[in-house]
């Protein structure tokens, strides 16, 4: 039976946020970064670093879209807008990438804090992001557990994105890499709103039947199999649930109320798990 959703009824709430693992990340990276700042700012200025000056924190969160860094990289160097998109996709940046990205650095703008100066350029810090993501992904735990579910490290991250989208905590990211695995494995399709919100550019809990009939590649209700490119930048914790997924056999999931995800594997009761979402949002409980 192919899974379509009631409309109205997203599995999910996309949205920036930062899990408990990862704030300990960010604050562990930054002070990472004080120690290896005179290094690491030395390769990203355009000129001598000013004696007074102190680095200042850029956070990058688990989950945002590059477009979203783009914006903050731009506003933390003083740059105008779409100065770091175009550093990000100028021929002559040649950013670290796999060769499956293309090009595109989407999932590999690792979220963590990064240290910057007046004189840090977009491309010099953008690669820094890029090469922390490589060095996280590279992995022989990572390699290991993308060939034990059949995909390859660019393919995990693509997922991991989607996990980190769709979940709020780490067991429902484990819980949501099983679904994720599962319907791969039935030769589903994911039908993931997160996905179809990356296309749409937005991030919302309202989903229509018009919106699924979008010819994007990234409509995982119209095409089967994950999307070409990540759809976000995601953490640590999203990376492990898809390498190590819960046990289950679940195929749907809907979150009824804030830190109420339901997980099944029967479509009747999906739809009323839906269908309870549907009376909180009316209610206003969500």
């Amino acid at each position: 039976m192919t899974y379509r959703p009631t409309p109205y009824a997203p599995p999910h709430r996309p949205r920036s946020r930062l899990t408990r693992r990862g704030r300990l990340v960010l604050l562990l990276a930054a002070a990472l970064a004080v120690a290896v700042g005179v290094t690491a700012t030395l390769l990203l200025v355009r000129d001598e670093r000013p004696a007074a000056e102190r680095p200042r924190p850029l956070l990058v969160p688990e989950g945002w879209r590059s477009a979203q860094v783009y914006t903050a990289v731009d506003r933390a160097l003083g740059l105008p807008e779409g100065a770091a998109r175009k550093a990000a996709t100028a021929p002559a940046a040649a950013l670290p990438l796999p060769a499956e990205a293309r090009g595109n650095p989407e999932g590999y703008l690792f979220p963590a804090t990064y240290p910057v100066l007046s004189t840090t350029e977009p491309e010099g810090l953008l690669r820094f992001m890029v090469d922390t993501a490589a060095k996280r992904f590279a992995t022989a735990r990572v390699a290991e557990g993308a060939r034990a579910h059949g995909m390859s490290v660019y393919e995990t991250v693509i997922a991991a994105s989607i996990v980190q989208a769709e979940a709020d905590n780490p067991d429902d990211m484990a819980r949501v890499a099983r679904v994720v695995h599962n319907r791969l494995a039935r030769g589903m399709a994911l039908q993931m709103d997160s996905t179809l919100n990356y296309a749409l550019g937005r991030s919302t809990v309202d989903t229509t039947h018009e919106d699924t009939r979008s010819t994007s590649p990234y409509n995982t209700y119209a095409r089967k199999g994950l999307p070409p490119t990540p759809i976000g930048n995601p953490g640590d914790q999203a990376l492990d649930a898809v390498i190590d997924p819960a046990d289950g056999d679940w195929l749907y999931f809907v979150t009824v109320a804030p830190g109420d995800t339901r997980f099944t594997a029967d479509y009747a009761s999906h739809q009323a798990n839906v269908a309870e979402f549907n009376a909180n949002r009316r209610t206003g409980r969500t």
